[in-house]
């Protein structure tokens, strides 16, 4: 799959596992966890010179971040932490690290049905998997 097969393509939550647990660790309120785990939000990266633009939009909450591949920018999450995050794509892996109270890493795999999504904080691993709209 060539490395812009999936910019510009829409990819909407399909399951997910310890979110929850994710976000209590990251210290998010209960009622925020209840309205995050509610939603199914549809995630779209694109690109346009160089600038990459990642868009999560969802009914409770959108979001949108705008970056360079490989240089640290500040990042405010959905959840409202302040953040240092620094994005890298190898093929069609996306690794992107927030730098804040707690680190999180996060993988994206994007393939041609189905965007996975890997989230770690502390020792919690939750599993996101995204499938590809038609």
């Amino acid at each position: 799959m060539a490395s812009a097969d999936f910019l510009g393509k829409k990819y909407k939550l399909s399951t997910s596992e310890n979110f929850d647990e994710m976000m209590k660790a990251l210290g998010v309120g209960l009622v925020t966890r209840k309205m995050g785990a509610s939603v199914s939000p549809v995630v779209e990266l694109t690109e346009d010179n160089g600038l990459y633009t990642l868009k999560t939009t969802s009914t409770f909450k959108s979001s949108e971040i705008k970056f360079k591949l490989g240089e640290e920018f500040d990042e405010e999450t959905p959840d409202g932490r302040k953040v240092k995050s620094i994005i890298t794509l190898d093929g069609n892996k996306m690794t992107h690290i927030q730098k804040g109270q707690k680190d999180t890493h996060i993988e994206r795999e994007f393939g041609p049905t189905e965007m996975k999504a890997v989230m770690k904080v502390d020792d919690i691993v939750c599993t996101r998997i995204y499938k590809l709209q038609g």
